[in-house]
């Protein structure tokens, strides 16, 4: 199974450092490299698997992930990409339960020793690859090509390759996929330890350990299950030896038929039977937890690949060492412009000025910095550079819809979801801006057509009820709201809305219950409490009400409003010192708070009146 020696090891240019040393060095490199991203922000896709991801919440149920795709969407959505990496997920959650929440320094930190960590295997990988496999009589592996290999994985540690997948914390992926590929290799190449137990010339327990660890790479990341192709390779070619272009070539033309008892003896085609066994299980249930359907991908969520040529004839110790610190500076550069996601986008630009996705980026990280004003450059180069690119046009629209530009809003809206008629979102955009120009009857069938897209669409029903609520359809509206709470029972905005109309329509009673519910899902939740406690005043429930207005001003001691109408519970209850109190309070937040100040006037004329008619 082993290689001859390897003939120009002894001279490459590196001292021979034993083991322990190799493997310190190797990890000291990578540190190196990317250590100034440990204090980074959450950047790029970090925002929707990290940042807005509920499955890392300790409050999310842990089966969640086992349910969801990597970005916290179900795998039976259509709007899913089916990337199923619970393994990493959970590594995420770890991060966030030990941390005590979203600080990304412990999820960069991690991610830059499991780099550390894989470059180190690396040497061993490489020794086999490059050296052979062979062991000593204790069973320890053999490196036949110490130098090559720590060399290998040197350059390994410090390719600028690596940068997104460490910098970036949704690197993890790659990384904790990489690291069970390593093992999963190592531990098949440990089937062939003379010291292992053993079944004719192989261990069947290393096999089945090797293909438990390629399970776990492909719950990291998809590709993962790879691993038992180059196992597969390995066997073949180093293992057994197996010349296949001449075994293909007397297959197929029949001439002196090679004996396979060999190779039957060796055990090959019952390792290869295991390993395709395992695969096919792992692919069907891949297959199942999908929903049994692929992913749907647009023309530009996949960047541009990147190329790599590699030249070697013979390196000097000074090439390899100018390669090796240009390697150290790209690095450090790129994980530095992976600090966040302005310094991301802004370097990308200027690598790809025609990518339409680059463009998009930036918009988006200049919207939710608040400048709406340049990102509407970069969404609409975005657009220019790709006329088809929904999300682009998608939140253009939406910008152009808070600025009040309506009407060019409706025809990229329009536009998108004739590009893409199951984007839901775009369709539910596009019913508030009808909703705005009184397009009633347009806005209500867009609000519906996202609901067909996407039946679980609290956002969408929320919006569907304040059409219904502006066209005076009451029950409608409470229907909508009610559909969004159930969808989303934290929807604050849907459980308002509800004891505001019911508030409105005199149904009392009913408002009340609603927002006592609400208050049971949503106990800090000072907007209901100000609602419920208007309605508990207008019943005349006065100590009830002013528990709800004090409870809602601890949280937000500076609503105006609030206290503007605790004033007014106040005077109807005769507490009339309390009432000038809040009075003055709401008006020193808001001087032109609507009625506070005639409110106030008139309450001051009834004190100096009972001031002048006191004995």
């Amino acid at each position: 199974m082993a290689l001859p020696e390897v003939y120009w090891d002894p001279h490459i240019p590196l001292p021979k450092l034993g083991p322990a040393r190799a493997k310190v060095t190797v990890a000291v490199v990578a540190l190196l490299c990317f250590i100034n991203s440990y204090d980074g922000e959450f950047v790029f896709d970090d925002s929707e698997a990290i940042v807005n991801n509920k499955d890392l919440k300790p409050a999310t149920s842990l089966s969640n992930i086992w349910r969801n795709d990597f970005w916290g969407s179900n795998l039976s959505s259509n709007s899913s990409h089916k990337s199923y990496r619970p393994l990493t997920v959970l590594t995420f959650r770890l991060n966030y339960l030990i941390a005590g929440g979203l600080h990304p320094v412990g999820f960069h930190v991690l991610n830059i020793i499991l780099h550390a960590v894989i470059s180190v295997l690396m040497i061993d990988v490489f020794a086999i690859l490059i050296g052979g496999l062979d062991y000593d009589e204790k069973g320890w592996t053999l490196n036949h090509a110490p130098k090559t290999s720590l060399l290998a994985a040197i350059f390994f540690a410090a390719h600028p390759v690596h940068t997104e997948s460490v910098a970036g914390v949704v690197g993890r992926a790659d990384l904790l996929c990489a690291l069970f590929f390593q093992l999963s290799f190592l531990t098949y190449c440990n089937a062939f330890n003379k010291g292992s137990d053993r079944d004719g010339r192989f261990s069947v327990l290393w096999v089945v350990v090797s293909l438990v660890l390629c399970a776990a790479a492909m719950l990291c990341k998809e590709q993962g299950i790879t691993v038992l192709g180059v196992n597969a390779a390995f066997d073949v070619l180093l293992i057994c030896n197996v010349n296949v272009y001449e075994l293909g070539h007397r297959l197929v033309f029949g001439k002196n038929p090679p004996d396979l008892r060999e190779i039957l003896r060796m055990g090959l085609l019952k390792r290869l039977g295991l390993m395709s066994l395992g695969g096919l299980s792992m692919l069907y249930a891949r297959w199942r937890i999908m929903g049994t359907g692929p992913p749907a991908f647009t023309e530009v969520d996949n960047p541009a690949s990147f190329e790599e040529n590699l030249f070697i004839r013979k390196l000097t110790s000074v090439m390899l060492f100018a390669l090796l610190c240009m390697y150290v500076v790209r690095c450090a550069v790129r994980s530095h412009q992976w600090r966040s996601e302005q310094s991301l986008f802004s370097s990308a630009l200027s690598v790809c000025p025609l990518n339409a996705k680059v463009h998009y980026n930036v918009g988006k990280n200049l919207a939710d910095r608040g400048n709406t004003t340049a990102a509407v450059k970069y969404y609409r180069e975005a657009v220019r550079l790709h006329p088809n690119y929904v999300h682009a046009m998608n939140n253009l629209g939406n910008i152009l819809k808070e600025r009040n530009e309506l009407t060019e809003a409706e025809q990229l809206l329009s536009k998108a979801v004739s590009v893409q008629p199951d984007f839901a979102a775009a369709w539910m955009n596009l019913g508030i801006v009808q909703n705005s120009l009184r397009k009633f009857e347009a806005a209500e069938q867009s609000y519906w057509n996202a609901i067909r897209h996407r039946r679980k669409y609290p956002d969408c029903y929320y919006n569907l009820g304040r059409l219904y609520a502006d066209q005076n359809r009451h029950v409608d509206a409470l229907n909508a709201w009610r559909n969004a709470t159930m969808l989303k029972p934290d929807h604050s905005l849907a459980w308002n809305n509800m004891v505001i109309l019911l508030d409105n329509t005199g149904n009392l009673g009913q408002a009340e219950l609603i927002g006592r519910e609400a208050l049971k899902l949503l106990p800090k939740d000072h907007t209901i409490m100000f609602s419920l406690a208007n309605v508990l005043g207008k019943l005349q429930k006065y100590k009830e009400s002013e528990s709800f207005f004090l409870h809602a001003l601890r949280i937000n001691p500076n609503a105006a409003g609030c206290h503007g109408n605790l004033a007014v519970l106040y005077h109807r209850w005769g507490k009339l010192e309390l009432a000038k109190k809040h009075y003055e309070l709401s008006l020193k937040l808001d001087p032109e708070a609507p009625g506070t100040r005639d409110n106030y006037n008139m309450l001051r004329r009834k004190l100096d009146q009972l001031k002048h008619s006191a004995p």
